[in-house]
Formats: C-alpha cells, sequence, structure tokens
C-alpha cells in the first residue's frame, strides 16, 4: 500500500469525492422516469465544463449559477424543459446531498490522529454549508474553502493554493488531497500535493500533468494511507 510522508493536512474535494452528486437524481426518480440516470450524468458534466469555459473566458459566476444552468441544458436535452416544480425540487436537494457512507467515520479517524482537514471545492459557501450539515460532519472539518473567495474554478493554481495559504503551510507536500475527479487530482499533484485519486467511478486514466501517488476506489483506507 502507497504511504504518504509528512502530512499535516487532508484536504478533499465535495462534489463526487465526499458527497454524492447523483443522490437529487436517485431521490426523484419515480418523477423524472426513464431519462433520470441520463439527466443526472449530463446534468453532472455540463456544470463541470461551464465551470472550465467561464474560467477561460473569463466570466465568472458563482458555482450555484453554474448548477442551475447545467440543469435546465440536462433537462431541456432529456425532454424535461417543462417541469418547474421538477427543476425546483432537484435544486433543493443539492443542499442536502448524501455523504458516501464510509466518510464520517474516516474524517473522524483523521481528526482523532491530529491531523487538520478542509473541504476545497469549486461550491459555494450556501451549497456547501448545505451538504455538510445535512451529512453531519461539521464537527470534524477544521475549514471549509470555495473558489468564489478567489473567483475563478478549478484546476487553476491559485485556489489549491487557498489550502497552503490557510494552515501556513509552505511546504505543499504537508498536504493530502483528495478528488473523485481525475481532473482534478492529477492538477492539483501537479500543484505539488500529495494526492489519492478517488476513482468511484472507474474512469481511465487522465492524460494530463501531474501524477497522483495513490488510486482508491473510496475513502476507507485513506488513513492508513496519510499514517491516520
Amino acid at each position: 500500500m502507497t504511504k504518504f510522508t509528512g502530512i499535516q493536512v487532508c484536504a478533499f474535494d465535495a462534489y463526487g469525492t465526499l458527497f454524492d452528486v447523483h443522490a437529487a437524481a436517485a431521490a426523484l426518480k419515480g418523477e423524472i422516469g426513464p431519462e433520470a440516470d441520463r439527466m443526472s450524468a449530463i446534468w453532472r458534466q455540463k456544470q463541470l465544463e461551464y465551470t472550465w469555459l467561464r474560467s477561460l473566458i473569463p466570466s465568472y459566476k458563482s458555482f450555484w449559477d453554474v448548477t442551475q444552468d447545467g440543469l435546465d441544458f440536462a433537462m431541456e436535452e432529456c425532454g424535461l424543459s417543462g417541469r418547474k416544480d421538477l427543476r425546483q425540487k432537484l435544486l433543493d436537494l443539492y443542499f442536502k446531498l448524501a455523504a458516501y457512507p464510509e466518510v464520517p467515520a474516516m474524517l473522524k479517524r483523521l481528526k482523532d490522529a491530529g491531523l487538520k482537514t478542509a473541504i476545497l471545492s469549486n461550491g459555494s459557501m450556501d451549497m456547501l454549508d448545505g451538504a455538510v450539515d445535512s451529512a453531519g460532519i461539521r464537527d470534524v472539518l477544521d475549514a471549509v474553502l470555495s473558489v468564489e473567495d478567489i473567483g475563478i474554478f478549478k484546476p487553476d493554481p491559485r485556489i489549491y493554493k487557498m489550502v497552503t495559504d490557510r494552515f501556513g503551510l509552505e511546504d505543499r507536500g504537508a498536504v493530502a488531497f483528495m478528488s473523485s475527479n481525475g481532473w482534478d487530482a492529477f492538477s492539483a499533484a501537479h500543484y505539488g500535493f500529495q494526492v489519492a485519486w478517488i476513482n468511484r467511478f472507474e474512469r481511465p486514466v487522465e492524460r494530463l500533468p501531474g501524477k497522483p501517488a495513490a488510486v482508491l476506489r473510496d475513502l476507507t483506507t485513506l488513513p492508513d494511507i496519510v499514517g491516520a
């Protein structure tokens, strides 16, 4: 098993890593119908694409706005654009996304070992606050960091720098960073973090600079890797 050394802070991407981004559509599958899984996949893809494109244009607006834009595209693509009631229910559920089952115990183990823990996310702060409180993990997090403080989305290196700035670290290698998004994991490794790619969806390896030091199916064994 790969072992990280010298870790002081464990920072996590939020959506897809700690929280299930498809939980909203899954909860309303009966109302959405046979297009539920496809709609959810399109929603997530457009949500991500819009963050990248808005960073390049540049034309920043909040992740909450981007999330709504992605949903509108997905619903139209799947023939659901007239369902305003469904749209509102899906957006409301995004503030209450379920954490993956292993997350609370994993975070507690890191904290009990004396490590600092943080979320580093594209998410708007109100979205993150809702998800953190709904999952009941507030007391095992030292910081919740949102890109809205910078006004650009990951993988801009200024976003990863938020972690070292927040915890007063000069050594980027003292940060273990975990993301389920391959592009995020590779970019964070390129920045200098020790990275575990949480490949929940069994995706192929990205053709990008940087290389995660570990690839995990979920977060269950992370404490062993970071020395907790």
